[in-house]
């Protein structure tokens, strides 16, 4: 999972003459989360012992970050966010090597207005949808197989604005333009995005769309791979094949419900894989994925969780992806836990390999990408330290 981070630090900042000033403030936050993790049919028939799973994480990403408001008057505050995310194993930036490769923003906001921010921003389906499936308890190895839904936050979007309403009644909805910005063509490599969400007591729903256009520079094979303002999905081998696509689009909703010491939760997207002329492949990929949860609070610091996931992809090529996951999380402070995941996946049919041919189906768990064969099985005892 690539949530933010709960703030636990805060300081006052100081102004150029050293004098502190109450109305603004700045607060320095982060997650270090690694695993021992054991994977079969990690690389083909391959078995693997290894330390975390890069920068990922497994219940969130590591990252550290600063973020900080100053009070306008009138109710207006000036804000802004930037947040660096990082392999705990090696000390390696994450999200490319980017500085701050998670988040880079800026905006202004009010309590009866809403937010208006700009830079590299989450979409507004990971704002208001995310948070109400099970990647917001137990993370990656309950992610949609391959993340062709960005079910795991795989991507964020450069060049971003985003409007954030205040919460009506239970009620919020945000929208997102990101610029392309290639002269002469306004729509290559732009996205966009909205979504809306409800929650009222122990109900709660959500739903949005994303759209993401590759570059549509030249025609014939694009070569490139994927240039859009949004990263993109394509970390493993059930959607890798499609890096080559003229767009990406994606539907999501959820819904979540919470019955004493149990939360229960449903979700289902449609993820399309569209080509164009310099595509390797010729018919629109679509993904459909349903899935649900059910989590039991059996202490007050141990959670437990379990998942199924079902993925069928077709159109240019016909796949099924069953995918089962379990979790448990227990809590040794407020800002330290230990935690267990394991997650089992059944992959059948054929997926894209990138030439424009396919290849057999390859089970690959969440978010993680490992190439697998038909299935694989995936197991984490880490520790998350919040600060």
């Amino acid at each position: 999972m690539k949530r933010l981070a709960l703030t636990s630090l805060s300081f006052v900042a100081l102004g150029a003459a050293g004098v502190a000033h109450a109305q603004t403030s700045v607060t320095l936050y982060g997650t270090i989360d690694t695993s021992i993790t054991y994977v079969n049919h990690a690389n083909g028939n391959k078995n693997l012992w290894a330390l975390g799973n890069s920068s990922y994480g497994n219940l969130s990403g590591s990252r550290w970050g600063l973020k900080g408001a100053e009070d306008l008057g009138g109710g207006l505050k000036a804000i802004f966010q930037l947040e660096s995310g990082f392999n705990p194993s090696t000390g390696q930036s994450a999200q490319g090597g980017r500085l701050f490769g998670r988040q880079a923003y800026v905006g202004l906001t009010a309590a009866q207005y809403g937010s208006l921010t700009l830079g590299r921003q989450y979409d507004p389906l990971i704002d208001l949808v995310q948070g109400i499936t099970e990647d917001n308890y137990f993370g990656s190895v309950f992610a949609t197989p391959g993340d062709v839904d960005n079910y795991d936050n795989s991507f964020r979007v450069n060049n971003a604005v985003k409007y954030t309403t205040p919460v009506w009644n239970g009620l919020q909805a945000a929208a997102m333009y990101s610029f392309g910005g290639i002269a002469g063509s306004t729509g290559s490599e732009q996205s966009y995005s909205a979504a809306v969400a409800y929650n009222n007591g122990p109900i709660a729903l959500a739903g949005g769309y994303f759209y993401a256009a590759n570059s549509q520079a030249g025609l014939g094979i694009r070569t490139g791979g994927w240039s859009s303002t949004s990263d993109g999905t394509f970390d493993g081998p059930i959607n890798s094949g499609y890096a080559s696509a003229h767009s990406l689009s994606i539907a999501r909703a959820a819904a979540q419900y919470s019955m004493g010491l149990f939360t229960f939760g449903l979700g289902y997207s449609n993820s399309q894989y569209a080509p164009d002329a310099s595509s390797v492949f010729r018919s629109t990929e679509k993904y459909n994925t349903g899935q649900g949860f059910m989590n039991y609070q059996l202490s007050p610091v141990l959670l437990l969780g379990l998942g199924y996931t079902y993925t069928h992809a077709n159109g240019d090529t016909n796949a099924t992806y069953h995918q089962v996951s379990i979790g448990a999380d227990y809590n040794l402070s407020k800002r330290t836990d230990v935690y267990m995941t394991a997650g089992w996946q059944h992959a059948s049919g054929d997926q894209g390999d990138g030439s424009g041919g396919s290849m057999p189906a390859e089970a690959s768990i969440g978010s993680y990408g490992y190439n697998g064969t038909s299935t694989q099985t995936m197991f984490n005892l880490g520790l998350r330290h919040k600060f």
